[in-house]
């Protein structure tokens, strides 16, 4: 590239249009010039924010100019987790810095780079816009001959950015670290009259295990590598983190379906990562459904008669769950590859020897598992400390007078009363919902004395985020910054996820929330 302000009086600059309009930065404030990535929405931020890009390990805002210049058009996400629509595939960002926060500003086409005389540049005064308040610009660039000579407003990037993140880049590095801000109070070990237990699905049918024994969950991979003359429920091998797991088959090992499993063929359902005496090893099911504190007093034996066959090896007990109505079979994830050992149809594979359980342990230290969530297209993530329970939303929720309008209302949980936020509403997203008729979840959250209920979308599952991806979140407002200061960035078998990850003592102070927000 040609030096940004040549000695002989000519500079470069980027030239660009936004909804017809020719505008201009100079070259040695833009860092990157790109296609305009995958955009991840967060609430709480101004209108004109497009979404959160991650570029080079970074986590940067995007600013839509369409939005901010008001021109029709603006905004490039089709609906909920949309992408750039067909009147914008020449669109691009322009990636800046402001005060030492990279910031990516979309624009609708690059129309190239130019050198352009000092004396075509102007005081933005002589070539008025009224379209685009004089504070924004800090130039333009005048008319001239040749291919090269169409004029252009010269925006000035500082204020254009002052009046979208007020806060941006003005949190210090203490603060905005989250090892230093207030860490989220987090709730006791469960008592020693509870288990809290993750409910999965396996050919319709509810099985559980001890949160304790599953390190994580995330989605089946798009493709799973077979394994040659595996047994059936041995699905085959995928990649977390860079290291092979074995995948098995609920579905196969408890000889529910006789066919193929297809879960994994089709990249549907969930993958719980266990730890077992063999090494890591996932268990595809179709779908995880909530998180259970159950009362242990609740939990019955396996019946004698049961209890002496081969089978059942694997069962914990069962749960009794509405009263009897719903009957849950826990597992042991200690003794579930023991299933059929004895013809033939255990595990039959170690995943991973002695040093590889010691990557793995050194791993787990250096790794926080959270509870993830989905709402409006993004997904969130709570520290599964926090988190006692995951359920299915009630029916009737009784309405609290004068309570906040992001409090729907309240409902009892074991004969106590349990207050229950919308977080659509909190975080000022759209109504609605994305699954369709499934009624969605409710993550009840506690500190100290303090419960309350998260409405939210779905449940993404159980997912261990190493530290070293682990960043704060950029500061696109207050309200913001108090209950999303954190984001995790997750790869696995090819897919990159984006996880805001939330403050769950804020969550829990009601008057706090409705003064902050009040200002929203």
């Amino acid at each position: 590239m040609a030096a940004i302000i040549r000695r002989d009086g000519v500079r470069s600059f980027v030239l660009f249009t936004v909804g017809g309009m020719g505008l201009a930065l100079p070259l040695d404030s833009v860092l990157e010039i790109l296609r305009p990535p995958a955009l991840v929405p967060i609430p709480l931020g101004p209108p004109s924010l497009e979404g959160l890009a991650r570029r080079r390990g970074a986590v940067l805002p995007v600013i839509g100019l369409r939005r901010v210049l008001g021109l029709a058009g603006a905004g490039t996400r089709g609906g909920e987790g949309g992408t750039v629509d067909g009147e914008t595939k020449a669109a691009r960002l322009l990636i800046i810095r402001h005060t030492g926060q990279p910031v990516g500003l979309l624009v609708d086409r690059v129309s190239g780079l130019s050198a352009v005389d000092e004396d075509r540049i102007a005081d933005s005064a002589t070539a008025p816009d009224p379209s685009i308040d004089a504070d924004l610009l800090a130039g333009a660039i005048l008319a001239g001959d040749g291919a090269a000579g169409e004029g252009a407003l010269i925006l000035n990037p500082g204020p254009l950015i002052e009046r979208q993140f007020a806060d941006l880049g003005r949190v210090t590095a203490g603060s905005a670290d989250f090892s230093a801000a207030p860490q989220p109070k987090t709730v006791a070990a469960a008592s020693q009259d509870e288990e809290q237990l993750v409910v999965l699905t396996v050919a319709e049918q509810e099985f559980a295990l001890p949160v304790a024994a599953v390190r994580e969950v995330v989605p089946v991979p798009e493709t799973v590598t077979r394994v040659p003359r595996a047994r059936p429920h041995l699905l085959g091998m995928m990649t977390l983190r860079d290291a092979l797991l074995p995948l098995v088959g609920l579905r196969m090992l408890f000889g529910l379906d006789a066919a193929l499993d297809a879960t994994a063929d089709r990249g549907r359902g969930k993958v719980a990562v266990l730890r077992t005496a063999e090494g890591q090893v996932g268990v595809v099911v179709e779908d995880v459904r909530e998180i259970l504190r159950v009362p242990r007093e609740r939990i019955d034996p396996v019946p004698p008669l049961m209890a002496r066959e081969a089978e059942f090896e694997d069962m914990d007990g069962i749960a009794r769950l509405d009263g009897g109505a719903r009957l849950i079979p826990v597992l042991s994830a200690e003794r579930l590859f023991r299933h059929g050992a004895g013809n033939g149809a255990g595990l039959g594979i170690h995943a991973q020897g002695r040093e590889g359980e010691t990557a793995v342990a050194m791993e787990a230290e250096r790794a926080e598992a959270f509870v993830v969530f989905r709402l409006a297209g993004a997904e969130y993530g709570l520290p599964v400390g926090a988190v006692q329970e995951v359920l299915r939303q009630p029916d009737a929720v009784t309405p609290l007078p004068n309570a906040p309008d992001f409090v729907s209302g309240v409902t009892t949980l074991r004969g106590a009363v349990l207050p229950l936020v919308a977080l659509r509403r909190l975080l000022r997203l759209p109504e609605g919902r994305e699954n369709g008729g499934d009624r969605g979840r409710v993550v009840v959250i506690a500190a100290g004395a303090a419960r309350a209920g998260l409405l939210v979308d779905g449940m993404a599952g159980i997912v261990r985020i190493p530290d070293g991806v682990i960043g704060p979140a950029p500061v696109v407002s207050q309200a913001q910054h108090r209950l999303i200061r954190r984001i995790g960035a997750v790869e696995s078998a090819g897919e990159r996820r984006m996880i805001l990850l939330m403050d769950p003592a804020e969550l829990l102070d009601m008057d706090q929330l409705a003064d902050l927000l009040a200002t929203v």
